[in-house]
């Protein structure tokens, strides 16, 4: 009777074991999972692939007629795209009026899947059209602000009509020219 005890103990000990080991693993993958997918997502909130230099605007995009901050004025930014960003001075290059978009979409370079990347114009949507484009829409970026980007497939998670900046500001270490895109509502007068 003791053998089949101690039989019986040590197989239920191995299951434990086996069982703890198992459970370890898939806790142990799962939070690697979790950490790549917060370490790209991190990435990305960080335009860590932001060129310095944003470039030219796109082709057909309408100057705003009266901007509330127009070309040359100093600007605090009350926006998070980039690390450092938030509360940075600024100069405004550009006003532009057009719809602006918030997009969830799949970078062609493999990377994991954007969520909520502010912004792009309408005049970087491939044919996108003149009228605002509904939430959920699907939409190919044309835009390259970050590596990926160009032509990837995605949706239209939000809009907006309010003028739309670029500007040129340093956060970070980091001087970044001709950022393409502050909305006026991320913009506060200079203090």
């Amino acid at each position: 009777m003791k053998t089949l005890t101690t039989g019986v103990l040590a197989l239920a000990a191995a299951s434990m074991l086996a069982l703890t080991a198992c459970g370890s693993k898939e806790s142990t993958a799962k939070s690697e999972a979790e950490a790549l997918a917060s370490s790209a997502a991190a990435a990305h909130a960080d335009h860590a692939n932001h060129p310095a230099d944003g470039g030219s605007v796109p082709a057909g995009i309408a100057e705003a007629s009266d901007p509330t901050y127009p070309v040359g004025t100093e600007v605090v930014l009350a926006a998070d795209h980039m690390s450092g960003m938030d509360e940075a001075t600024a100069t405004i290059v550009g006003a532009y009026q057009t719809y602006t978009y918030s997009v969830n979409y799949t970078p062609t370079d493999g990377s994991d899947p954007v969520t909520d990347h502010k912004w792009v114009v309408q005049e970087e949507l491939a044919d996108a059209g003149s009228e605002r484009l509904a939430d959920g829409t699907p939409v190919t970026i044309e835009a390259e602000h970050m590596t990926g980007m160009k032509g990837a497939e995605g949706t239209v998670e939000s809009s907006t009509d309010e003028t739309v900046y670029v500007v040129d500001f340093t956060a970070g270490g980091m001087t970044v020219k001709n950022h393409k895109w502050v909305t006026e509502s991320e913009i506060e007068g200079a203090k």
